[in-house]
């Protein structure tokens, strides 16, 4: 199976050319609904045989009228995984069936509704305690999330459950046990309000909640390699920038675990020696073998974290990788129009 990018420029420049007047309102025999989409993510799923549609009224109207659950998934047109899942469960022809007949499945591309991507990933994190892209959200006619996964493949794999055993499970679950999935939805929104609260509302001392931050950076400090974990490495800058605003504190640990990842991440594989850019991630404690998509995000941030990193200790690799980190957004980013792009494919 060709796991490669999902559809190339030139097919996604033909579909956005295309003339939909003449087209059904599904799709017709060679398209679903997404071929009516403008997101490039969206119409990377326009000839899967999932019936696709996009957020809105239809869809729960249809679901509603069923009396079926929903499966949200969102994504992003340059994320690795999506692609992954695309080519191995999306395109399948066993679980769009099964998909078509027990959910209405929504196709939505976090870039165009940041805010739907929020608040399911909040749901997520509340109920696996992690997240990432694909986001599989399955949720009932008034939006509420009720189970959410991200990535899995279609038959199990080793420790991992397959995708469409999830599918089958869960309709079931909806057809036997609704009560329970209520009660789900219940809790998971109980623990998203919980998680809206801001320190201040929920009663917490700002200074007691960075202390405690720092504490568990420290713990979770790869003191080798620099970053945080030991297996997949993602660049944090978020993390980075606390730890280099505990300077003015005169956190002299703090500034070495920042400065430390800082320098290991500009000499590793996860920054393009050749092209310029940071990798999004890397598979390995070293920095070495990344995942090669770019996100405009993780150039802005990190430009940023840099020139605060130069600010802070006068090091000129520090300034050097944020001038090239810049250069590369600014050449290979911005697009026609004035803007940038949201990121590069790997």
């Amino acid at each position: 199976m060709d796991l490669e990018f999902f559809m190339d420029n030139s097919k996604l420049a033909a579909l956005l050319e295309l003339d939909r007047s003449a087209l059904p309102s599904d799709g017709g025999p060679t398209f679903n609904r997404l071929i009516f989409a403008r997101s490039p993510y969206l119409l990377q799923h326009a000839e899967n045989p999932v019936d696709w549609r996009e957020w809105g009224d239809e869809a729960f109207a249809e679901a509603k009228r069923r009396d079926i659950p929903l499966l949200v998934s969102i994504g992003y047109s340059t994320c690795h995984w999506c692609h992954v899942m695309a080519a191995e469960s999306f395109s399948d022809h066993e679980v769009a069936g099964l998909l078509n007949r027990s959910y209405v499945a929504v196709k939505i591309d976090r870039e165009e509704r940041p805010d739907l991507d929020d608040f399911y990933m909040t749901a997520a994190r509340a109920l696996t305690g992690g997240g990432g892209w694909p986001l599989n959200v399955f949720i009932d006619h008034d939006r509420r999330p009720f189970f959410a996964v991200t990535y899995l493949p279609k038959q199990p794999r080793h420790q991992t459950p397959g995708f469409i055993n999830l599918l089958a499970n869960l309709a079931a679950l909806w057809r036997q046990q609704r009560a329970l999935v209520t009660s789900n939805a219940d809790e998971i929104c109980r623990s998203i309000s919980v998680l809206a609260e801001s320190p201040a509302a929920a009663g917490l001392d700002i200074a007691s909640v960075a202390a405690k931050a720092l504490q568990q950076l420290t713990e979770m400090f790869d003191r080798q390699y620099g970053g945080f974990g030991s297996a997949v490495k993602f660049p944090m800058p978020t993390y980075l920038l606390f730890l280099l605003s505990r300077n003015r504190d005169s956190s002299v640990p703090a500034m070495a675990m920042a400065l430390q990842t800082l320098e290991q991440m500009a000499y590793g594989g996860i920054n393009d020696q050749l092209a310029g850019g940071f990798h999004r991630y890397t598979v390995d404690r070293q920095w070495q073998i990344p995942h090669f998509e770019k996100m405009l995000y993780d150039q802005a941030m990190l430009i940023m974290t840099y020139a605060e990193a130069y600010k802070a200790s006068g090091k000129r690799l520090f300034l050097d990788t944020a001038v090239r980190t810049a250069e590369f957004a600014m050449h290979e980013l911005m697009n026609g129009a004035g803007g940038f792009c949201a990121g590069l494919d790997a």
